[in-house]
């Protein structure tokens, strides 16, 4: 299969030019899907969070240390797609902007960006468990 180099800088600039960060395009058998990660997303001053489901374990915490939170209400992913090693794991060094996991809102991904840099103190959600706005996704020293 020969990959439309064109098409996709057009699915690129499209991206670009309608403030998206996932498109994904399909004709016949051929489907391309792009995505960009969000740099300008609003962090919330919201400070806690009641969930509506028990399933939610640790979101409680009282940890001091920098909260990395769900700009939008959604299904938290840990990885980019099943079984892809994880964007962050316990103990990692990031830097500001980079993703540290994915909200799935309305069939769209949207990539959750680091506040600052840090190490992963704590993961405070599952892979494939609704989150709500403002909720503490990670939490970091």
């Amino acid at each position: 299969m020969k990959i439309d180099k064109k098409l996709i800088k057009e699915l690129v600039d499209n991206l670009k030019e309608f403030g998206l960060t996932e498109l994904e395009y399909q004709e016949d058998t051929t489907r391309v899907k792009v995505s960009k990660a969000s740099k300008n997303l609003e962090q919330s001053k919201t400070n806690t969070v009641v969930p509506q489901n028990k399933a939610v374990l640790n979101n409680s915490d009282t940890s001091e240390g920098i909260r990395v939170k769900s700009p939008i209400i959604g299904t938290a992913y840990l990885a980019p797609e099943p079984g892809a090693k994880k964007f962050v794991n316990i103990g990692d060094k990031i830097k500001k902007g980079q993703t540290v996991m994915i909200v799935e809102a309305m069939k769209t991904m949207n990539h959750v960006p680091s506040t600052s840099d840090g190490e992963v103190k704590k993961i405070l959600v599952e892979d494939g468990q609704p989150v709500e706005f403002g909720q503490t996704l990670v939490l970091l020293k």
